[in-house]
C-alpha cells in the first residue's frame, strides 16, 4: 500500500524543488511561476516584517530593500548554530524555525499546485552532512528531522542525494557512478544495473565540499584582496606590522556566514584594521562591505562569475564589483578559475576514488558516470572524473533536477 500524501522535497543548499510522481513519471511543482526549483535564500523585510523566499528574496536584496538576507541555510545543520536565536523583524528566532518556514512555504506551494494536503515528506539528505564529525552529521539529520515536523508534515523519512539522482537516470547496463556535486556536498553512488532495469546499489560515500566552497575560495583568492585581506596592519602597541587577520575575510568569503558579519563588534574590527592600514583604500572596502551589508552582493558577483570563466572559449571573464565601487572588477580566467579550484577537486575526485574502492570496483569498470548539480557540469569536475573513470562516457542531462526527480518518483512509495 502506497501513502498517497507523500511530497518528495529536495531541501539544497543552493535551491530546493518539490514533486510527486504522476503516472510513473515525475512531476515537479511549480514553485514560482515558470520555474521547478527556487533558490534556497530567505529575506526578511523591515517594512513588512515578513519573511519572503526563493527568487523574491534575491531580487529583495538586489533591489536594495531595508532587511535581513540568508542563504546556504542547510550548512547549519548540525552546528550551534542551528540553535541560537536571533532577533529579526523584532521576533527571536532560531535557524530551525526559518527553515521550518522555508519548508513550509514550500508545502504550502505544493498543496496550492496539486489540489493536496501533504502529510509526509520524503526528504534528500547528502551522504554526510558532515564528512570530518560524526557527532555534527548524526545531529544535522536530527535538526532537519526537527524542521519537517515544524513546518507541518506528521512524518518524514530521507533518501541518500545520488541514490535518489539514480532512480530518475536512464536505465543503461553495466556499472556506473552517479557524481552529485551540491552548493554544500559531493556526493557519489556507484552502481550495477541489469539490461532489464534491475539496479544493484554498490556503495554511496560523501564529503562535506560543494559549489558553495568553490565560491569561498574564489572570493578568497580573487576578491579579498581587494579588501585587505594579506595587507600590513601597523601594530598600534609597538613598532612593525603583521598581516590583517583572516577570520574577518574568510567569514566574508563563506555564504552562511555573512549574516552574521553584521553585528557591532565586527563593524568595530574593520574599522580598528583601517586605521592602522598600510593601505587603508584596501580596508575602507571592507568597512564599506560591512557598514552597506553587501556581503552577499559580493558572494554572487563571485558566483556569476565562477559560471562565466566555464562557459567554452571564455577568455575574459570578470568578477565584476562595481557594487563596491565604480569599475572595480577582477579578472577570473578559465586558468584561474583551474588554480583556484584545483585542491577541492582533487579532494572530490579522492572521495569518488574511495567510492569505488569501497564498491571494490577497478577504474576501468565503469562504463558511465552520471553528473548531477550545477557544480558538477565545471570543466574541472567532468576532466578529472573522465581520467578517474577512463572508459566511461559522462552524461549531463537533468543535471539540475536529477535528485528532484527521483524523490518525486520514489514519493509514492516511500510510506508503503
Amino acid at each position: 500500500m502506497t501513502h498517497p500524501n507523500t511530497l518528495g522535497i529536495d531541501f539544497g543548499t543552493s535551491n530546493s524543488a518539490a514533486g510527486v510522481a504522476v503516472n510513473g513519471h515525475p512531476w515537479l511543482v511549480q514553485v514560482e511561476p515558470g520555474e521547478t526549483t527556487l533558490p534556497t535564500a530567505v529575506f526578511f523585510d523591515v517594512d513588512s516584517r515578513k519573511m519572503v523566499i526563493g527568487r523574491r528574496a534575491t531580487r529583495a536584496l538586489i533591489n536594495g530593500d531595508e532587511g535581513r538576507f540568508m542563504r546556504a541555510l542547510k550548512s547549519l545543520l548540525g552546528t550551534p548554530l542551528m540553535h541560537e536565536k536571533r532577533r529579526l523583524n523584532g521576533e527571536l528566532v532560531d535557524f530551525v524555525t526559518i527553515v521550518a518556514r522555508f519548508l513550509a512555504e514550500l508545502k504550502a506551494r505544493a498543496e496550492t499546485a496539486t489540489s493536496q494536503t501533504f502529510t509526509h515528506a520524503l526528504s534528500g539528505r547528502p551522504v554526510l552532512f558532515h564528512s570530518k564529525d560524526a557527532a555534527r552529521n548524526a545531529q544535522a539529520e536530527v535538526d532537519l528531522r526537527a524542521c519537517y515536523i515544524a513546518a507541518g508534515f506528521e512524518e518524514v523519512r530521507f533518501m541518500l542525494e545520488p541514490e535518489a539522482a539514480l532512480r530518475s537516470a536512464r536505465v543503461h547496463p553495466g556499472i556506473g557512478l552517479i557524481v552529485d556535486i551540491g552548493g554544500g556536498t559531493s556526493d557519489f553512488t556507484a552502481f550495477e544495473q541489469a539490461a532489464e532495469g534491475t539496479t544493484r546499489i554498490l556503495a554511496s560515500h560523501g564529503v562535506r565540499l560543494g559549489g558553495t566552497d568553490f565560491d569561498r575560495q574564489l572570493s578568497i583568492d580573487h576578491v579579498m584582496p581587494l579588501l585587505g585581506r594579506g595587507s600590513a596592519i601597523r601594530n598600534s602597541f609597538g613598532g612593525g606590522s603583521l598581516p590583517a587577520p583572516n577570520r574577518l575575510f574568510n567569514d566574508l568569503a563563506t555564504w552562511q556566514m555573512i549574516p552574521f558579519l553584521y553585528a557591532a563588534d565586527s563593524r568595530r574590527a574593520a574599522q580598528d584594521l583601517a586605521r592602522n592600514a598600510e593601505e587603508p583604500e584596501k580596508l575602507a572596502r571592507l568597512v564599506s562591505v560591512l557598514e552597506d551589508e553587501l556581503g552577499h552582493d559580493l558572494a554572487f558577483a563571485v558566483e556569476r562569475g565562477k559560471i562565466a570563466a566555464n562557459q567554452p572559449g571564455e577568455h575574459s571573464a570578470v568578477i565584476d564589483l562595481k557594487v563596491l565601487e565604480r569599475g572595480l572588477s577582477v579578472p577570473l580566467a578559465a586558468e584561474g578559475l583551474q588554480r583556484s579550484l584545483a585542491d577541492d577537486i582533487a579532494e572530490i575526485t579522492a572521495c569518488a576514488r574511495e567510492t569505488l574502492r569501497r564498491a571494490d570496483l577497478r577504474d576501468e569498470q565503469v562504463s558511465r558516470v552520471v553528473l548531477v548539480g550545477g557544480s558538477a557540469l565545471l570543466r574541472g569536475v567532468q576532466q578529472q572524473m573522465q581520467q578517474l573513470c577512463p572508459k566511461a562516457e559522462l552524461y549531463t542531462e537533468n543535471a539540475m533536477t536529477a535528485v528532484a526527480d527521483g524523490l518525486a518518483l520514489a514519493s509514492g512509495s516511500a510510506f508503503a
